[in-house]
């Protein structure tokens, strides 16, 4: 054995073991921390014996500091070699986006939007920010259960002010609520002349008030009409004379009008339309145009047709609002329309084609989309003691060609009442009472209110009780803007009661007959009758 550590210094290996150990006792006899009665003592130790040289070589420890991000570092470098990686199996409590505890408080970006129907009944419905006028009207519908016909519209109404306007389809509800006043509020009702200028343009634009048909000296095409005014880039002009309503006074004055797309002008020389005669009244793009319905007495207005341009930011100062008053209702029609035209341009034709687009997106092979007084209309034969209903496809085309030569002399239309399951007579004639078209006991000038609030175009009709004759009822129909009204009177054949608009040449058995028929038919009235004026309970 002595032979193997021949190399190795034994005495050398002693010293170094025995230096180590000495310097770990005299580090713990420097300085020692007791705990006593909760004070701090430092035990003094006697000094060591000196130390041979090769100690003295040795430096003592001294307390060092570690940092606690070198510590983190090292751990998170050592760990993944020292220890295998365990998955976490709850990580939505360790993340704040995914625990229920630990997240935030998420704020809801809804909106609370009441809005009120014709018969004065209230609907609240919380809507998100960005919701068009369009989706709210298709959300109600769908609550009404009404029928989806794309003429219901959102109507911003202002008892104070007596002003009301449609909102268009693509405007944010949210945002037009925040520019409305406490007393405002939102009304939902039909309007079929939202979008019928795209139909019957030349009805809406007389030639006489577009400068630009003027200098065309000759008839203008629909279409052509149209891109003139929905092209950016064109410049047309709508002119002619409006009675402005001084600002603090009752008193009008007469001025020759131009709406421009930059603004409505007034010519302060005649008609001239120079530069230097011209004054801005106002602007489009932050003005909005609405309908006056307060009367022409309130204002002292020279005629009924007023209507008014409102900046958006005013809420509730008359100062403010440019009150004008047209000469008769073709040319309000007019201002107001160019006025939305030019203020919105080929978004308003973009709208328009949005259920245009969805009807021509439906299958071939699917059912029509039909009214409920559609889908009521079937082929009947009166020529006998009892009504029955034509099953023969053959037989019904016949016969509606035989009533479309015959229609003047209402021959075939003299029908006997039928007997419905046995039903009295009497409650024949109180069906026509669950018609939406059918309003009751309404007075002409209610009326006559509610066919201009929606939209006046050809077609639009209602019924009503009459109120000179109790037995008889009134048809109020709509005709180039016109509104007439025909008596409905009852007349006796052979101890039974009919009704007839034409003097008993042509009869019908109830109301609902009649309207179907000329639905149909135009007869003795000015066109058919298309649009049934109609008010829902929200």
């Amino acid at each position: 054995l002595v032979g193997v550590y021949d190399d190795v210094d034994l005495e050398q290996l002693v010293n170094d073991m025995n230096s180590s150990m000495e310097s770990v006792y005299s580090t713990q006899a420097d300085t020692a921390l007791l705990l006593n009665n909760g004070h701090a003592h430092r035990r003094h130790t006697p000094p060591l014996r000196p130390s041979s040289p090769s100690r003295e070589r040795l430096r003592q420890s001294q307390p060092m500091h570690i940092q606690a991000v070198r510590c983190l570092r090292e751990e998170q470098h050592l760990r993944p070699a020292s220890l295998p990686a365990i998955p976490n199996p709850f990580p939505e409590l360790c993340s704040p986006a995914g625990s229920p505890i630990l997240s935030p408080i998420q704020t809801s970006d809804n909106h609370i939007v009441k809005v009120w129907s014709e018969d004065g009944a209230g609907k609240v419905v919380e809507i998100p920010a960005d919701m068009t006028a369009r989706d709210v009207c298709q959300l109600l519908v769908y609550k009404s259960h009404c029928l989806d016909d794309n003429a219901w519209t959102l109507v911003e109404h202002h008892p104070i002010l007596g002003l009301e306007r449609c909102l268009e389809d693509h405007e944010l509800v949210v945002q037009v609520q925040a520019s409305m006043s406490s007393d405002s509020k939102f009304l939902f009702r039909k309007n079929y002349a939202k979008y019928e200028f795209f139909r019957n343009p030349l009805n809406f634009f007389p030639e006489q008030m577009v400068a630009w048909c003027q200098e065309s000296d000759g008839s203008i095409p629909q279409s052509q009409l149209l891109q003139n005014f929905l092209n950016s880039s064109s410049c047309p002009e709508i002119q002619g004379y409006l009675s402005v309503k001084e600002p603090g006074r009752k008193s009008w004055k007469k001025l020759y009008m131009f709406l421009r797309r930059s603004g409505l002008y007034y010519s302060t020389k005649g008609t001239s339309k120079e530069p230097r005669h011209l004054q801005l009244l106002s602007d489009l793009e932050d003005s909005n145009i609405f309908t006056i319905i307060t009367g022409r007495k309130l204002h002292n207005a020279p005629t009924d047709y007023q209507f008014c341009i409102k900046p958006s930011k005013v809420r509730s100062d008359c100062k403010e609002l440019k009150m004008l008053c047209a000469e008769d209702e073709q040319s309000r029609t007019c201002w107001m329309t160019a006025f939305r035209l030019f203020k919105y341009g080929i978004v308003l034709y973009q709208s328009y084609n949005v259920p245009q687009q969805r009807k021509s997106n439906l299958s071939p092979f699917s059912a029509p989309v039909r009214s409920v007084s559609e889908n009521s209309l079937v082929a009947m034969d009166f020529s006998g003691r009892t009504g029955r209903v034509i099953d023969n496809p053959v037989e019904a085309q016949s016969a509606a060609l035989e009533e479309g030569q015959t229609l003047e002399g209402g021959s075939r239309w003299k029908s006997q009442r039928m007997n419905v399951l046995g039903s009295p007579a009497h409650c024949i004639h109180l069906i026509h009472r669950t018609q939406v078209w059918f309003h009751g006991r309404i007075m002409r000038e209610e009326a006559h209110k509610m066919i201009i609030q929606q939209g006046q175009v050809d077609g639009l009709f209602l019924l009503r009780d009459s109120q000179s004759n109790p037995k008889a009822f009134v048809l109020t129909l709509c005709h180039h803007q016109k509104i007439k009204h025909f008596q409905i009177l009852p007349c006796e054949e052979d101890g039974q009661v009919f009704f007839t608009l034409d003097d008993g040449a042509t009869k019908f058995t109830d109301l609902i007959h009649l309207v179907e028929f000329y639905q149909l038919n135009r007869g003795v009235l000015p066109c058919k009758l298309k649009h049934p004026c109609t008010a829902v309970a929200l």
